[in-house]
């Protein structure tokens, strides 16, 4: 991703960005090839703030034996019981077993993921039951560091596009992938600067 391309443009086209990249440090995005842990973080992610995610997430972790997260076939063998105690929800337990189920199917399909567009992702992964467009967003952020993401249904996001436009009440979804637009190619880098003045820095 070229965040200092994308810095540039964003001072350019739109004042209020301009301000808040003078104001914070420059993002730091970089792409993660370990597809199937991503995917299994942002489950465990999903509706929870970033720090009683990472509690969790790292409870979870450390179930297996190795720091490293386990593949598919481990996460299946592992009771659902042993999953509640770390503090997993029943339905993210569904969900962590039908990703774990479906992954060599999804892996094939993403044999060559760099040459796949944004939307030809999402069709693969809404597939998955418990993986929404939220889900979809922080994969094609903080694992392929696409470009051009806008996660208009995450809540923090909404809080921070309210702040720069002064409005007292949270947008639609629809109008911030409205107004959104004045910063393509690199939604992904102003995404990542309304996380910075809504929630700090987002932990990922």
């Amino acid at each position: 991703m070229n965040i200092d391309g994308a810095i540039i443009f964003l001072q350019k086209v739109d004042p209020i960005m301009a301000k808040l990249i003078k104001r914070f440090e420059p993002p730091n995005l970089k792409p993660n090839k370990n597809y199937f842990e991503s995917l299994v973080r942002s489950i465990i992610y999903q509706q929870l703030s970033g720090s009683a995610a990472s509690v969790i997430y790292n409870r979870f972790k450390n179930l297996f034996d190795n720091k490293y997260l386990p593949n598919s076939k481990n996460i299946l063998k592992i009771p659902s019981e042993e999953l509640q105690k770390v503090g997993l929800s029943k339905q993210k337990i569904i969900y962590l077993k039908a990703l774990s189920k479906q992954w060599d199917k999804i892996q094939r399909k993403f044999s060559n993921i760099k040459m796949m567009s944004n939307h030809e992702i999402s069709k693969i992964l809404l597939e998955v039951k418990g993986i929404g467009q939220w889900t979809v967003d922080m994969f094609l952020i903080f694992t392929l560091a696409r470009e051009d993401v806008f996660p208009s249904g995450d809540l923090a996001i909404k809080k921070g596009f309210a702040a720069i436009r002064n409005m007292n009440i949270l947008p639609t979804e629809k109008y911030m992938s409205e107004e959104s637009k004045i910063w393509k190619p690199y939604r992904t880098v102003a995404s990542l600067y309304l996380w910075k003045i809504s929630d700090g820095e987002f932990e990922w």
